[in-house]
Formats: C-alpha cells, sequence, structure tokens
C-alpha cells in the first residue's frame, strides 16, 4: 500500500466517525520527522479517544502499526512512522497553530530547494 492510499484510508475514517477539519501536510520534501501529517478536529473529549480507537481498529487489517501514541481527552499523537496522526478538540488546535508551522516548514523547505538547487 503507498503512503497515499494510506494517508486515503486514514482521512477515510476519520470522516466516517465525524471529525472535522480534516488536513493533510505532505511533509516528503521537508526536514520532518513524518513524510505526512493528518490533523483532525473532535467534537470532545470523548469523541476524541473514539476516533483514535476507531483508527487503530481500521488501519489494523492493512498492516499499518501504531509505534507510538500518546493520549488524552484533549488530543491524541499517533505515529505510524511516516505517518503522523494528530486528532484534536478544535481550542488546542487553535491554540497550538499546527497547521501554521507546518505550512511554513513546506514553504521554507520549498524556498530553500528554489535557492539552493543542489
Amino acid at each position: 500500500m503507498t503512503i497515499e492510499e494510506r494517508v486515503e484510508s486514514i482521512v477515510t475514517i476519520l470522516d466516517d466517525k465525524k471529525a472535522e477539519e480534516i488536513e493533510v501536510f505532505n511533509l516528503e520534501e521537508a526536514d520532518y520527522i513524518a513524510k505526512r501529517v493528518v490533523i483532525a478536529n473532535s467534537l470532545n473529549g470523548k469523541h476524541t479517544l473514539a476516533l483514535y480507537d476507531h483508527l487503530k481498529k481500521g488501519l489494523k487489517p492493512q498492516g499499518d502499526v501504531f509505534l507510538a501514541s500518546d493520549t488524552s481527552d484533549e488530543w491524541v499523537v499517533a505515529d505510524l512512522g511516516d505517518i503522523l496522526i494528530h486528532i484534536m478538540i478544535p481550542e488546542y488546535r487553535q491554540r497550538y497553530s499546527l497547521e501554521q508551522f507546518l505550512s511554513e516548514l513546506v514553504a521554507n523547505q520549498k524556498k530553500n530547494k528554489d535557492i539552493d538547487p543542489a
């Protein structure tokens, strides 16, 4: 399974289980610990943990293994090695602005690549 197909499965599971504002960041060219990052909003604390549980069950048959995870009612971070998944309540997402950080990372990588085409 390609990384794009795996990300598509993650997005489908999150969408089917009512996650909101799902975004995928391609960090293939950036200097970051993962190739893709998926961010989604949960409706509340219980929904955060339920979405994580649905992901574990839904991704296991396709061979994805969660290498590490950190869970709380407000935020779940799941590490699949080349894919990181963040599920959080909207307040946390707004507070930590991961989208802005990741967007800047991608933009800086593209800018550096244009300057130094080595």
